[in-house]
C-alpha cells in the first residue's frame, strides 16, 4: 500500500476495538503535533524575518529636522512673502467674508455701498457702511486695500 493508512488495514492488523481506538487517538495526535510544529515554525520564521528586516531598514542614527533661522526684523523683506491686501473695491462677497469681523451680511453691504457711490477713494470710508465701525476697522485696516 506504500506508507497510507486507512482503516481497512488497522482493522487488519488489530482485531480487538480498543487498540483500533488507540490508533485513531495516536493518529489523531500525531496530525495535532505536525500541526502545533507547523505553527511553531511559522510563527518562529515571521519572527527571525521581523527582525532582520528592522535592523536593515533601521536609519543608523535619529532623524534630524532643521528649520531655517527666522528672518532678521531688520533685513529687507520680500515683498511676495507678504499677506496679499485685498481690494475692497474689486473684491467679491466671499472675499470679503474672509476679512475678520466681515459676514455675509456686512459683505454685501460694502458691495452695495461701493455700486452706490462709486467705490472707495480711501480704506477709512468703509466705516461709512451700516455695521462696520471703528472696531472691525482696527482689525481690518492692514487687510484692505483701493485698487488703482
Amino acid at each position: 500500500m506504500g506508507g497510507t493508512t486507512n482503516v481497512y488495514t488497522a482493522i487488519q492488523f488489530y482485531s480487538s476495538p480498543p487498540i483500533i481506538l488507540l490508533y485513531w487517538v495516536e493518529l489523531i495526535m500525531a496530525r495535532q503535533r505536525f500541526w502545533a510544529l507547523i505553527i511553531i515554525l511559522l510563527v518562529a520564521i515571521i519572527v527571525i524575518g521581523g527582525i532582520v528586516a528592522w535592523q536593515k531598514y533601521r536609519p543608523p542614527h535619529p532623524v534630524e529636522i532643521s528649520l531655517p533661522p527666522p528672518p532678521e526684523l531688520n533685513s529687507e523683506v520680500n515683498p511676495a512673502e507678504l499677506p496679499q491686501k485685498i481690494d475692497i473695491n474689486r473684491a467679491e462677497a466671499w472675499l470679503l467674508e474672509a476679512l475678520p469681523g466681515i459676514g455675509e451680511t456686512k459683505a454685501q453691504a460694502i458691495i452695495a455701498y461701493r455700486q452706490q457711490n462709486g467705490g472707495f477713494k480711501h480704506i477709512i470710508e468703509i466705516t461709512e457702511v451700516d455695521g462696520i465701525g471703528p472696531a472691525i476697522y482696527e482689525e481690518i485696516k492692514d487687510l484692505i486695500t483701493i485698487g488703482d
